[in-house]
């Protein structure tokens, strides 16, 4: 398996690690329900260094952008950042990512850690400008500080103005006493906070100085189980769960980084407008389940009847909520909020219920 940089924090924490996308990845610390709380009312730190990097850059590098992405590329300058899927041809999704614009004629794509192969071959296949592409995911460190104090947290260590800087949008500076450092006012936890991008080399001067900055808020370590949580509780689609090559943004409920207003002619656009024209026949729908049976990834959706009509995408029990939450695809008719479903848990069916996105 592949390490991090701060693999060793990892183990003399005493996390619970585990594979992940192909890394030796911390799952919990003290407990998932203890660093989900933490990061909804205080702050966590979050390893994220198995996600990837990719630089494109040139003078066409746009017109590659606009290409591949469901988004609206031509929107951003030079300090913003756009969530996007990575389109195949079909109308499927290849992955969700990140779109950062850096200066001049050149972009920074997030991507995956699970897909770092892929998206890398496909864009790579994709590139028919032969504009200059960079895979720096190995040699890239990312860590999360997510929470409602990640500003206070953060703030002493460095001259970037964080309270000031708007979502979805990043800078470049000193940080920490090391230079170059990319923060950026993104996150997938939907607590607020900031995500921190600087080479391998620095990663123990870092980790120390936000460790240390973090001590008197009550910043804690979280794993991946956590950030689980978190993103499930406000909707947030988990590649390969929620979305994949055969689920279209407008079904799982990203059309709004859809730009099919736009005259830009995307992978997979012809596809979705169809699809849009006839109408959907599925829908990525959230419900809750007002007891502690968890509804565990492809588990059977029902009717009252017993009928298959969809599959678990995910599921977990939410510590903010203190009850059970999903999300997976429906018929449309059984989408709508407060429709009752049924979830085939070990054989017997659990009553859920539909409910409006997000769940907290």
């Amino acid at each position: 398996m592949k390490h991090t940089p701060f693999t060793s924090y990892h183990i003399a924490l005493g996390a619970k690690i585990a594979e992940f996308a192909g890394y030796y990845m911390p799952i919990s610390y003290s407990g998932i329900t203890n660093e989900h709380l933490c990061v909804r009312q205080k702050a966590g730190l979050f390893d994220v260094s198995h996600m990837g990097q990719f630089i494109i850059r040139g003078n066409d590098a746009l017109n590659l952008i606009q290409r591949i992405s469901s988004n609206d590329a031509s929107k951003l300058h030079e300090g913003k950042v756009q969530y996007a899927c990575l389109m195949n041809h079909t109308g499927g999704i290849v992955d969700d990512m990140l779109v950062y614009k850096l200066a001049g004629n050149a972009f920074m794509l997030v991507v995956n850690a699970a897909n770092i192969t892929k998206d890398w071959e496909w864009i790579n296949a994709e590139n028919k400008e032969k504009v200059e592409l960079i895979d720096i995911s190995d040699q890239t460190a990312l860590l999360a500080v997510q929470g409602p104090l990640a500003t206070q947290i953060l703030q002493p260590l460095t001259q970037i103005d964080l309270g000031n800087m708007p979502y979805y949008s990043f800078q470049k500076g000193v940080f920490g006493g090391v230079n170059n450092v990319l923060v950026s006012a993104t996150g997938y936890t939907g607590a607020g906070g900031f995500e921190i991008y600087f080479d391998n080399q620095y990663a123990a001067q870092l980790w120390e100085a936000i460790t240390k900055a973090g001590e008197p808020y009550g910043l804690q370590p979280a794993g991946l189980g956590a950030r689980d949580t978190l993103r499930l509780e406000k909707g947030f689609c988990l590649y390969g769960n929620d979305i994949d090559d055969t689920t279209s943004p407008i079904e799982a409920g990203l059309g709004w980084i859809t730009k099919l207003k736009s005259a830009i002619p995307f992978n997979g656009r012809t596809a979705l407008e169809t699809q849009q024209q006839n109408g959907l026949t599925r829908k990525l729908a959230g419900f809750e389940i007002d007891q502690k049976s968890i509804a565990r990834h492809h588990y059977r959706i029902t009717n009252a009847a017993g009928e298959t009509i969809g599959s678990v995408t995910s599921g977990t029990f939410s510590p903010s909520l203190q009850k059970s939450i999903g999300m997976g695809y429906l018929p449309l008719q059984q989408s709508k909020p407060d429709s009752v479903i049924y979830i085939d848990i070990r054989g017997k069916l659990i009553e859920a219920k539909v409910v409006k996105l997000p769940f907290a």
